[in-house]
């Protein structure tokens, strides 16, 4: 007897969306409003993983309070303030896309630029960055 495997295929590549944050309270609603809606507006497959750099302002309490309403949203915390490169390699482990985007949670990066960084990625570069 032979055994047939099941196999699942994603329609669209899985993207995600690493932003280290520290700090970053008063934007993390809107961050979050914005970028849900280039993702659904795309119809992407997406995760969103913020990784909490030992906030002290409630940061982690708002990204705990978007996870409960949107389960591809994922969080990690540090208990203090290890530095922007720590928080990004610490999501680039945990990112399971086919495709990375980094973000600031400070609104610093629009979302909006998210497809025209797919496009560039689907011409056949390996990186893009945005300025």
């Amino acid at each position: 007897m032979s055994e047939r495997r099941k196999t699942t295929k994603r329609n669209t590549p899985l993207i995600s969306i690493v932003i280290p944050l520290y700090n970053e309270v008063e934007s993390l609603p809107e961050l979050y409003q914005q970028i849900i809606n280039v993702v659904r507006e795309n119809k992407y497959n997406y995760e969103i993983i913020f990784v909490d750099d030992g906030s002290d302002d409630g940061s982690l309490d708002v990204i705990k309070k978007i996870r409960k309403g949107d389960k591809n949203v994922k969080f990690i915390s540090f208990r203090r303030n290890y530095g922007k490169s720590a928080a990004l390699a610490v999501g680039f482990e945990h990112a399971k896309g086919d495709v990375i985007i980094t973000m600031d949670a400070d609104l610093q990066d629009d979302p909006r630029e998210i497809p025209n960084l797919l496009k560039k990625l689907n011409e056949g570069f390996d990186l893009v960055s945005g300025w």
